[in-house]
């Protein structure tokens, strides 16, 4: 087996963490070791830094410090968790990962996206996601699922306007590399969605099993 590494992407409210469950579920059935984490995320260092970004304060974080934390939580993940498990074959799935700092910090907040792929490369280095999978919907729809899940993050209390340009970003970037991105519609009910995800799993399967 080789490890494959799965990043799950979309606005709020679009059920990556849901089905994110339902599709190592389904890999873990045939044998497959899958590793489950989020970004930002995933070890106790990056989990901190992810209490200093999404939880809302008085003091107005500038972009640039935003962006930087990302990939700075970013870095420890994939030293600590991402890259060793890929060396031992498992496969990775991710609650967010470099798709949504474009769309986030680059689409939301503008920032230029050859700053943000300067980090890119600096932290990754030639490392990128084999798989990602695009929940979309309109942002009216991922507002009001995110405003039901009760209180809402940093990042959830944005307006409008900047979840259209996160929403935009994410299918800019979708449509650009149909080789590695797969669109799927999560306005659906969530069986609809995961019979898109179980139409995916021959091919995951061969290709983790090589």
């Amino acid at each position: 087996m080789t490890g494959l590494f799965i990043t799950l992407e979309g606005p709020e409210g679009a059920g990556k963490s849901t089905n994110r469950e339902y599709l190592a579920e389904r890999l873990r059935a045939e044998g497959i070791e899958v590793l489950l984490t989020r970004e930002p995320g995933g070890t106790p260092l990056a989990e901190r830094i992810r209490e200093v970004l999404l939880i809302p304060g008085d003091e107005q974080m500038n972009p640039d410090t935003e962006l930087l934390l990302v990939f700075a939580a970013r870095a420890q993940h994939l030293a600590e968790v991402i890259r060793p498990a890929l060396a031992r074959g498992a496969v990775v799935i991710c609650d967010r990962f470099t798709d949504s700092t474009y769309a986030y910090q680059g689409g939301g907040r503008g920032l230029s996206l050859e700053r943000i792929a300067t980090l890119e490369t600096f932290v990754q280095g030639d490392l990128r996601p084999d798989l990602t999978l695009v929940f979309d919907l309109p942002v009216e729809v991922g507002m009001a699922r995110a405003t039901a899940r009760g209180r809402l993050d940093r990042f959830e209390l944005e307006t409008r306007v900047f979840f259209e340009a996160v929403r935009g970003a994410f299918l800019k970037r979708a449509e650009a590399d149909p080789a590695r991105y797969h669109l799927l519609d999560a306005a659906q009910p969530l069986t609809q969605v995961q019979q898109s995800i179980d139409a995916l799993l021959p091919k995951l399967v061969e290709r983790v099993r090589g």
